[in-house]
């Protein structure tokens, strides 16, 4: 009788144990990588196998187009109208700029709930010495890179592991080296899950894969193709990144920790490339029909690859059609946690809960996006409407994205009703900051 009481009991506590969760960031991760989207040329069977047991969006939003405020709006839950970073800044000699200090992130909340949290590969959101440092947002535990400019290595000199910088000797930085950095990175991530396998845990899991410069340590199945060397880099990228990810999600079925596991992946933006590039064309990153790609807020642009698993609650084989934002991921992961809000967080986003679990996703008003890379870019979805403005000195573009995903058919002269209120939910969207004017970037004359 004591054996089955200890038995129900031990039941139980796994039933109520606060679930671990996992937030994995590629980046530039595009749909078209992955076999699972339509991929006929780049191997990806564990992000595939991960698909099929869990459920991949179609329309799941990134926070902008960009690294930086893409990052960002992650971590706070504002959408680009409201988040402190609303375009990558670089500060010299090394760094972005940081988010302010107080800034409440979704690691801040869960480590308050208990939760062990870290964060490992690429951070970019304020170095060490500054209010951005992950270590002074909710974060236990930093490893990989701080900059996102340092990033763009492979094979870099030096990473960090928490504040302290060590050295990487034999790699020059410039894509020669010993130690391949995402190596180190993934043993340093199955690592930290040993030794919290008994937390809750909250692993924010930031690979700098597939980015650009298209780096890689060994070509593999693709050292044969009669491709170019970019397009074979960049196709063992994305299935080193494949791979790892495997790595980890086969830990977690070890440690039989996967049916309490909640893992979430994501790309921080659509396609980095042009359709018509050298990388694009192969590939065909643009056969889902999406209109745009990186630094633009056309659908292409914004939806990335988006995939949920947690055996048991997130539903096996399921594709989903209904859009959510990464500004809905602090909410959901608080919500999960039964973790308390402080007073001062305001977020933009909505509980993904039940839609996680299969119910339908939460009806909202409006999406919002915001850009300041030179020409500040705006973009607004409310129903199946999607407005475009390229420029505050731009007129608005308006498209029906139930029959036209592709961006193809503006129809903002058809519906000036339309226009005027995309027009009203921009203006109502965004907090002004002497940090992020609305300019409209003047083309330089050439010199005859």
């Amino acid at each position: 009788m004591i054996r089955i009481l200890a038995l129900w009991l031990a039941a139980a506590a796994a039933t109520c144990a606060k679930p671990n969760m996992v937030f994995i960031l590629c980046d530039d991760l595009a749909q078209g990588d992955l076999g699972c989207y339509g991929q006929k040329l780049i191997q990806t069977p564990h992000l595939d196998r991960m698909a099929a047991e869990g459920t991949r969006y179609l329309q799941g939003y990134s926070g902008t187009t960009v690294c930086a405020p893409s990052r960002s709006v992650l971590m706070t839950g504002l959408h680009t109208g409201h988040c402190p970073i609303r375009a990558n800044r670089e500060v010299q000699p090394e760094g972005q700029k940081p988010l302010p200090e107080g800034t409440i992130t979704v690691a801040r909340i869960l480590k308050d709930a208990g939760y062990a949290t870290a964060a490992c590969g690429k951070w970019g959101m304020g170095m060490f010495d500054t209010s951005g440092s992950p270590l002074k947002l909710g974060f236990d535990h930093f490893y990989g890179y701080n900059c996102q400019r340092h990033a763009h290595s492979y094979f870099p000199t030096y990473l960090y592991k928490d504040d302290q910088r060590f050295d990487l000797p034999g790699n020059d930085g410039k894509g020669i080296g010993k130690t391949y950095a995402q190596e180190l990175i993934s043993n340093e991530t199955l690592q930290w899950l040993r030794d919290h396998q008994n937390a809750p845990f909250f692993l924010y899991y930031a690979i700098t894969l597939p980015h650009g410069r298209h780096e890689i340590d060994k070509l593999g199945i693709y050292a044969d193709k009669d491709w170019t060397p970019t397009q074979k880099a960049y196709a063992a990228q994305v299935t080193r990144l494949d791979s790892d990810v495997g790595r980890l999600l086969d830990l977690l079925r070890e440690l039989k920790l996967d049916s309490n596991t909640l893992v979430m992946i994501a790309g921080d933006n659509g396609s980095s490339f042009d359709p018509k590039s050298e990388v694009g064309s192969l590939f065909n990153q643009a056969s889902n029909g999406l209109r745009g790609y990186k630094r633009g807020l056309y659908e292409g642009a914004l939806r990335q690859a988006a995939i949920a698993w947690w055996p048991g609650k997130v539903p096996a084989g399921r594709v989903s059609n209904e859009p959510w934002a990464f500004w809905d991921f602090l909410p959901t992961a608080a919500a999960l946690a039964d973790a308390k809000m402080p007073a001062e967080c305001h977020t933009d986003g909505l509980s993904l809960v039940k839609f996680l679990h299969g119910g339908p996703a939460p009806s909202r008003d409006h999406f919002y996006w915001e850009l300041h890379e030179g020409t500040s870019l705006q973009a607004v979805r409310f129903g199946n409407w999607k407005a475009v403005r390229n420029g505050p000195e731009k007129p608005i573009e308006l498209y029906n994205l139930e029959n036209d995903a592709g961006e193809q058919n503006d129809l903002a002269k058809q519906e000036p009703g339309l226009v005027s209120k995309a027009e009203a939910l921009m203006k109502f969207s965004r907090t002004e900051h002497p940090d992020w004017p609305l300019l409209q970037r003047v083309a330089k004359k050439k010199k005859k």
